[in-house]
């Protein structure tokens, strides 16, 4: 194995003393540019890539950002990933994306592996069941964290989120002026708070008209579960006319069996979806939805973690983003 080239290295070859080769790679220091020159063309010579990482540890400024999400397989979720990249390497940050299926254990474990090395700051969407003691150990941390979708009931730590209730809200909303009655609401998993807000967005406009808000049935945010659960939620309530969905997937997979069931989406039963995400406006029908920026959605939750390395002591920050109905082909008034 060739021995490991060093800022030593570096100094033996060019002829100069090793705190000048450290002044020359960090850009400070009244260094010539005959000397600067010599001393990069001497670690061009033998290949010296500088330690980073170190570098970072003796400087205190960490450059690399761990991002830990739930479905990076999710079109939405990706696309906030983007945001968030797009943002943070512009200002000279690396992005560490670890997918945690919403699994805590695996939530765990990479909570542990980034607090155990030099982060520059932590954007993070919760699992179902976080324990405290997670929270507590980014707590101690004194990481800079914002959490997103999902906000922690414990732990202070600033925000970015969506107006999940006021979105289901004013999607029940047309969907009751459209004539609807017998109006379903399907996805999610029961315990999440992102749920818990969009069903109650749509329970509370069902009451508001004197409907039944009960028919709320659970479901993994995927196009294959949304297919297999539609058959019993439509067999124990043969009269319901529109279908609201937790996300965008879940409808896609609801319009899916609806078509092969030989109904016309948009016409025997309405569908909503939720997330906007860019599928949605290719489907076949074209599928209405609540319709959120996720591009710019991760762009927030990079600015709102860079507001936060420079002010460390500013007071907490809850952001959230508005959902906008876009109507397209899978809605209409109710078929008598």
């Amino acid at each position: 194995m060739s021995p490991r080239v060093t800022i030593v290295t570096v100094a033996r070859e060019a002829g100069v003393s090793t705190s000048t080769v450290s002044q020359v790679m960090r850009g400070s220091g009244r260094i010539s540019l005959k000397t600067r020159e010599k001393v990069l063309e001497a670690a061009k010579r033998i290949n010296y890539q500088r330690d980073h990482h170190a570098a970072a540890l003796r400087s205190k400024q960490f450059r690399e950002i761990g991002l830990l999400i739930n479905q990076i397989s999710n079109p939405f979720n990706a696309a906030v990933v983007a945001g968030v990249s797009n943002l943070l390497e512009t200002q000279g940050y690396l992005v560490f994306v670890l997918d945690t299926r919403d699994e805590e254990d695996r939530q765990r474990r990479y909570i542990d592996t980034l607090m155990g090395g030099a982060r520059g700051g932590l954007l993070w969407v919760p699992t179902m069941d976080t324990s405290d003691d997670v929270i507590e150990q980014v707590q101690a941390r004194n990481l800079p964290t914002v959490t997103f979708l999902r906000r922690l009931p414990k732990g202070q730590f600033d925000h970015v989120g969506i107006e999940n209730e006021a979105g289901t809200f004013e999607a029940t909303e047309y969907l009751i002026k459209l004539g609807h009655r017998h109006i379903a609401f399907l996805g999610g998993e029961e315990a999440v708070d992102v749920r818990m807000q969009r069903v109650s967005g749509f329970a509370n406009a069902m009451s508001r008209h004197g409907l039944d808000p009960t028919m709320v049935y659970p479901c993994q945010e995927t196009k294959t579960e949304a297919a297999n659960k539609l058959p019993r939620l439509l067999t124990q309530h043969p009269t319901i006319t529109a279908i609201i969905c937790s996300g965008d997937m879940v409808a896609m997979g609801a319009t899916l069996w609806l078509s092969r069931m030989g109904k016309i989406v948009g016409k025997d039963v309405s569908v909503i979806g939720f997330d906007g995400t860019e599928e949605a406006a290719l489907w076949t029908p074209p599928l209405s939805t609540l319709t959120v920026n996720a591009f710019y959605l991760g762009e927030q939750l990079a600015q709102t973690l860079l507001d936060r390395i420079a002010n460390p002591d500013m007071p907490l920050k809850s952001i959230r983003l508005s959902a906008q109905l876009d109507i397209r082909k899978t809605t209409g008034p109710v078929r008598e």
